[in-house]
């Protein structure tokens, strides 16, 4: 199994070091698991950071806009600062991961964000052509029609829960609540459409994260403040994107026959791995219908606690019934 890592902690990951040392501590974790590193887009990050992180197997580099999702404060404000640093990432072929939403500002709100920012990949790509860019968690369709007007070194992913997820899902509902945003139900037949369609330019990117309930909820104990961004997925990320594909055949938003074996396969593994270079998956999986049920929560460590109360992660569609998923 091959997964990509979000570098926006605290303090972020803007040294190969620190970059190597968090891998190291995630195989403890998942041994079986291929950790593919990034470094976050920083003003620290330099075209000589870039060739180390090359050659010490880092694939790419994230950037977060300033102050738009979690962890972003340390953000971009100014893309022309890293012309450099694209270049350098050109030469050495590392990805660029971009989380596409313009920073907050007068006249951009989190429905219009993404599509603001859509003229920076525009521009991105006409000026580094041979960098290879991600466009993150899609939310529009007009994100959608950007990523396929573009070369083909620019891709986009698109998550399990967007593809469930409209304006109204999210607004009052905490759980719900990701950045980007989920958009329009037009937007989310785009999503649909484009997930299902066969074309490699689009892959799965779960952006699972399990905040803890007390932070979806905006605080701790007596606390009050801003609700978590993100959704959590991860233990169901494929088979619900299986469930959304046969709910939108049902409303007669896909065809059933374009769900073939390629097509599935490629959404949810082989193209991604393409664009990342990675090898073909030896592994394969088989998904049935049974009788699981998605957790209810999922109890976090218990240093995690809050007033002594041991915290848990709230799931997309919680005690919903789910496709069961073994690995052969």
């Amino acid at each position: 199994m091959n997964r990509t890592h979000k570098p926006n902690l605290v303090p972020p990951i803007t040294t190969v070091e620190r970059a190597l040392d968090y891998k190291k501590q995630l195989e403890q974790f998942a041994p079986d698991v291929t950790f593919l590193m990034s470094l976050y887009l920083h003003p620290s990050i330099t075209p000589d950071v870039i060739r180390g992180a090359k050659a010490a197997g880092i694939r790419g580099v994230k950037s977060y806009p300033a102050g738009v999702t979690t962890n972003s404060a340390s953000g971009v404000v100014d893309y022309a600062q890293f012309y450099p640093v694209f270049r350098a990432m050109e030469e050495e072929d590392l990805i660029l991961n971009l989380h596409g939403e313009a920073p907050p500002s007068d006249g951009i709100t989190v429905l219009n964000a993404e599509e603001a920012f859509l003229p920076t990949l525009f521009d991105l790509h006409r000026r580094f052509p041979r960098l290879r860019i991600i466009l993150e968690h899609c939310t529009t369709a007009a994100a959608v029609q950007a990523v396929k007007s573009c070369g083909p070194n620019v891709a986009g992913t698109i998550t399990a829960h967007h593809l469930f997820l409209i304006v109204d899902d999210w607004a009052g509902d905490p759980i719900h609540f990701c950045k980007p945003v989920a958009k329009l139900p037009s937007d989310k037949v785009a999503l649909l459409r484009a997930s299902s369609s066969g074309d490699p330019k689009f892959f799965l990117g779960t952006d699972s994260a399990p905040h803890p309930l007390r932070a979806k909820k905006g605080g701790k104990g007596s606390e009050v403040g801003k609700c978590a961004a993100g959704v959590f997925t991860q233990p169901y990320a494929t088979q619900l994107v299986l469930e959304a594909w046969e709910e939108a055949v049902e409303k007669k938003i896909i065809e059933k026959e374009q769900l073939t074996m390629d097509v599935v396969k490629g959404f949810l593994g082989t193209f991604g791995r393409r664009f990342y270079g990675v090898p073909p998956s030896e592994k394969t999986i088989k998904v049935v219908s049974g009788q699981e049920t998605i957790m209810a929560s999922l109890p976090l460590p218990s240093a995690e606690k809050n007033n002594g109360e041991q915290d848990v992660v709230v799931p997309l569609k919680r005690n919903a019934p789910v496709y069961s998923l073994k690995w052969l």
